[in-house]
């Protein structure tokens, strides 16, 4: 018994060294796994300097490349409108018409005063002829019958006016009459549009404006129709906004198949003949942080490990953002893999 108890601290010590050895493996084991799980495969871009043509993006509405606004010449009851709002209308097309029984009967009562007054002068001339009429009673009697005449007319172009035709082939874009409503003269009711043609209405901000000239073609883009059309300039406006001191200009572009209306937003790019440097980045690499301030990730090859940089930004150039600031040429920024980064964290590239 005595020879067995020596034995037990003998079988014990190694176990213990053992025990220690295994644990200290799993421990560096498990540090060389964390390490690993930090490091992340990303692609990246080298920075670097681009010769591109300036562009002057404004943002405008669409109007109509003719727009009037109608109305009655005299007032009266409406009884007939043609079309709805959206509905396409021809030149020379009735759009609508007021009740005429009034005009009617003013232009009945000039007939008859015509009739009386003409009565009235070939008498007297035969008298004047045979010498039995003074002067002045035959100029006087002319004068009546010339009055009478006038009168005709104006009675004969208000029943005419009853009716409102359209002066151009278009759209109608607003009606604001119907069927059985009083109106004045010269209210306006409807207002129509020549669409064959649209215009970009926008403004330019003072400091572009001597970038901007008749004749340069243009890129509008509508997003409401997903489309891309090709324009160009026509109108420079040459005087300011008092309020935002922009000037107007006009860009003009064909509408095939009237797929442009009036009152839709574009977005158009005006090409100059002024060239610069810049750098250019996909739109994906940047990301925006809770204080809404745009960075990227920029590679630090030494450590093999990325940083954060807050960038500002320019223009958009197809699919690329401008940076005006916050990168130099050269620089290596991550591209792809960035949303699972954080500042200083282990990369590995894998372009």
């Amino acid at each position: 018994m005595k020879r067995n108890k020596k034995l037990i601290p003998t079988l014990i010590f190694p176990a213990i060294v053992s025990l220690f050895f295994l644990t200290s493996c799993k421990t560096k084991d498990k540090h060389s796994s964390g390490e690993t799980l930090l490091s992340r495969a990303v692609k990246t871009e080298i920075v670097h300097t681009d010769t591109i043509t300036k562009e002057v993006s404004v943002s405008g509405n669409i109007e109509g490349n003719t727009t009037v606004k109608l109305g009655f010449m005299v007032g009266g009851k409406i009884n007939y409108v043609s079309n709805k709002e959206g509905e396409h209308i021809t030149q020379g097309q009735m759009i609508a018409s007021l009740d005429p029984t009034n005009y009617s009967i003013a232009r009945g009562s000039a007939d008859v005063q015509v009739s009386t007054a003409a009565d009235e002068f070939n008498r007297i001339k035969i008298l004047h002829d045979r010498g039995s009429s003074s002067e002045s009673d035959f100029s006087k009697v002319g004068f009546n019958l010339e009055q009478a005449k006038l009168q005709q007319r104006l009675q004969q172009k208000n029943l005419s006016d009853t009716r409102l035709y359209s002066p151009i082939s278009g759209v109608l874009l607003k009606r604001q009459a119907e069927i059985g409503e009083i109106v004045g003269v010269g209210m306006p009711l409807f207002v129509l549009a020549d669409i064959k043609k649209v215009k970009v209405l926008a403004y330019v901000p003072e400091g572009e404006l001597h970038e901007v000239k008749i004749g340069q073609t243009s890129k509008i883009n509508i997003s409401s129709l997903g489309k891309e059309f090709t324009g160009k300039v026509t109108e420079v406006g040459s005087a300011a906004d008092a309020t935002s001191r922009a000037f107007t200009i006009k860009i003009e572009l064909e509408n095939p198949g009237s797929l442009i209306r009036p009152g839709m937003i574009a977005e158009a790019r005006i090409k100059t003949t002024e060239k610069k440097q810049v750098i250019l980045l996909p739109a994906e690499c940047i990301q925006q942080d809770l204080a809404n301030q745009s960075y990227v990730f920029v590679v630090d090859k030494t450590q093999n490990k990325v940083f954060k940089r807050r960038i500002s930004l320019g223009d958009m150039f197809d699919n690329k953002i401008e940076i005006i600031s916050g990168l130099n040429d050269s620089e290596v920024v991550v591209t792809s893999g960035q949303k699972r980064l954080s500042d200083g964290w282990s990369i590995s590239i894998t372009n």
